[in-house]
């Protein structure tokens, strides 16, 4: 599998596409983009890393600002990843623990990728990590259980970390209900609708919000 061990700028499309995960190229990218910006002014943190495909987007946008990833997942795979269901991988299953296990594969990416020194994962469920957790967010990308429950677990938890300008991307939106899970559409709609982001153009399934500025008020919001 091809590396990017020392360089910076986007990882080679080609190191990415070797890892399992379900994120487009151009979804990537526009995460890098975002993470390029937000991790100049705090750590970013992303739900839901897998086997660590939007984690070398978004980790190389951290190196490259200065900044830092969190990596929040329990590597035990979400509902679909479990024997029996659509995306259940026979090579993620360890025999040895009897269950999926996908930090290997997670901790292999993070070093092919050359982001040892920015990533720092955490193997916990998210609404564990959330309950004590005291540090401002520029960035936070759900891309963790698609279910209603573990979605909006995910929303409730992490979205009132962010700072005043940074991003919430909320992964795999579909309009559609044959193409994909509602969970991520209702939660990004009803981050939409609580008039503390702004919305910004969406990259295929990708949404991407913007927490708006203390005293920006949106103007549907405003009162005569």
């Amino acid at each position: 599998m091809p590396g990017c061990e020392g360089k910076s700028g986007l990882p080679d499309r080609r190191l990415p596409a070797a890892v399992r995960g379900f994120m487009e190229p151009e979804e990537g990218e526009r995460l890098y983009e975002l993470a390029l910006e937000a991790g100049r002014r705090g750590p970013c943190l992303e739900i839901g890393g897998f086997c660590g495909k939007s984690t070398l987007y978004l980790g190389s946008g951290c190196r490259d600002a200065g900044g830092i990833l969190y990596s929040i997942d329990h590597h035990r795979g979400s509902e679909e990843h479990q024997p029996g269901e659509e995306y259940f991988d026979p090579a993620l299953w360890d025999p040895r623990l009897g269950r999926v296990n996908s930090f290997t594969e997670f901790i292999r990416t993070v070093e092919r990728g050359g982001l040892t020194e920015t990533v720092v994962p955490i193997v916990s469920a998210s609404a564990t990590a959330a309950r004590s957790w005291a540090t401002p967010l520029s960035l936070v990308l759900i891309d963790g259980g698609h279910s209603y429950a573990a979605a909006f677990a995910d929303y409730n938890g992490w979205a009132g970390h962010l700072m005043p300008g940074g991003f919430l991307a909320i992964h795999d939106i579909f309009s559609n209900p044959e193409a994909g899970g509602q969970a991520p559409r209702q939660i990004y709609k009803l981050a939409a609708g609580s008039g503390l982001f702004r919305r910004l153009p969406m990259t295929g399934s990708l949404g991407v919000l913007q927490r708006r500025t203390i005293g920006e008020m949106p103007m549907e919001h405003r009162f005569v």
